[in-house]
């Protein structure tokens, strides 16, 4: 049984440097839509005055329903046809060095909604050229020639979230399937492009079913992995089973270099962008 309340390494400092206020004010000035505001990110304030910032495309209403995520669930609008001018205007507007993009799941739409994300990367490129950018994808079911189709539009980095350990995933992913995931993984590494995937703690896996993980991550030439503590959104969203002390998490950073990984963010307070802008740096030099 989890204590209630939060270990004083999880509580969260506001960010209120001049570029955080600025970048803040920017978003809510032109309702801007962003994964740092909306899932109220602790990092955001580091991310923005890195500047790097991630936003939610193709809605924001997911067809699937994990019980660790707080993204609200039932049947999506329509794309926005505007949205990849948008963002690319936002990403303009908040002169980002480095921009993450991800969404909800769109198992409602034909393509899961891969042809939006080359219009929305398209965009975002042509309006910004000297902005590198990031992609954490869904699993499109695990088609790879939806998967080829993001891979054409050369982000420079791609990412899809593993999330747990296999013996979990069943029950805690909607409809998602640990070993698509790997395939996910594995064909972006295949690609020659840089993969990356993250994992959250504290939900009731065990350091050997972590250190497995890694090494599975690794087996399909997976280049960096993101590690941080799982934190309950909502009372509708599952336990915190234990509360992993830095500590531990400093192990598994120091380990998953031994095994390989080009960079590995490991603390409870990592996010899956956070430092996203350095991954590339690291893996092209």
């Amino acid at each position: 049984m989890v204590e209630s309340r939060k270990p004083d390494w999880l509580k969260i400092k506001l960010p209120h440097n001049k570029l955080s206020v600025q970048v803040n004010d920017i978003i809510h000035k032109h309702q801007l839509h962003t994964i740092c505001t909306s899932g109220k990110c602790p990092n955001r304030g580091e991310c923005w005055d890195c500047g790097t910032a991630t936003f939610m495309i193709c809605g924001d209403i997911c067809t699937r329903a994990c019980k660790f995520c707080n993204v609200h669930t039932g049947k999506p609008l329509p794309l926005d046809t505007n949205e990849p001018e948008n963002i690319a205007n936002s990403v303009k507007l908040l002169q980002l060095k480095h921009v993450v993009l991800t969404s909800v799941d769109r198992d409602d739409l034909p393509d899961f909604g891969a042809t939006h994300w080359v219009e929305v990367i398209k965009a975002v490129k042509h309006e910004n050229p000297d902005t590198t950018m990031e992609v954490l994808i869904p699993d499109f079911q695990g088609r790879k020639n939806l998967i080829d189709l993001i891979l054409d539009a050369h982000p420079e980095d791609n990412s899809h979230n593993l999330d747990t350990v296999r013996r979990l995933s069943k029950s805690i992913r909607s409809r998602a399937n640990y070993e698509v995931s790997l395939a996910v993984i594995k064909h972006i590494a295949d690609s020659g492009i840089v993969a990356k995937s993250g994992i959250m703690l504290g939900l009731g896996e065990t350091r050997d079913e972590i250190l497995q993980t890694m090494d599975d991550l690794r087996n399909v030439n997976c280049s960096v992995i993101t590690i941080g503590q799982y934190l309950r959104p909502s009372q509708s969203n599952i336990e915190v089973k234990e509360y992993v002390h830095p500590e531990i998490f400093e192990e598994y950073r120091i380990i998953g270099k031994e095994k390989g990984f080009t960079h590995v963010e490991s603390a409870p307070l990592v996010r899956s962008s956070y430092h996203a802008e350095k991954h590339i740096i690291v893996v092209s030099d």
